[in-house]
């Protein structure tokens, strides 16, 4: 499923104006991220680094909670912006699988070019989901 294009500009100008507020004192490499639910919200995130670099936490991530916090569990899609359009982690993807692989990704560099399109699945072939605890 392809985005709105009206939607994804939103989401895009929603994860590059995120960026402002990330806290990356010690890597300099702040990434915003905002995220659109099934039921239309959309949350944004930021990167959040700690001087005990393992309590960081990455932009994608702290979007997603923000809205399973406010009670919503399906995504639409998720877009991720840096200022050279770098990948999320591992436990980035690991957490957007949680959520479900059909979600839409769009990685973003800091003019807003799109540097990848891709599904969860695409960014985390043979994910490990609550389907596997069965």
């Amino acid at each position: 499923m392809r985005l709105n294009p009206d939607i994804q500009k939103k989401l895009i100008e929603t994860a590059i104006n995120a960026r402002q507020w990330a806290y990356a004192p010690y890597s300099h490499y702040t990434v915003g991220a905002s995220v659109l639910t099934a039921s239309g919200k959309v949350y944004e995130g930021v990167n959040i680094e700690n001087a005990a670099y393992p309590t960081s936490i990455c932009a994608e991530r702290v979007a997603i909670f923000k809205a399973v916090s406010e009670g919503e569990k399906e995504f639409t899609a998720i877009v991720v912006a840096t200022e050279n359009g770098g990948s999320p982690c591992g436990s980035c993807r690991q957490v957007m699988a949680e959520f479900g692989l059909a979600t839409q990704v769009l990685i973003i560099d800091a003019g807003g070019k799109i540097h990848m399109e891709s599904t969860v699945e695409g960014l985390l072939p043979g994910a490990f989901t609550p389907k596997d605890l069965i």
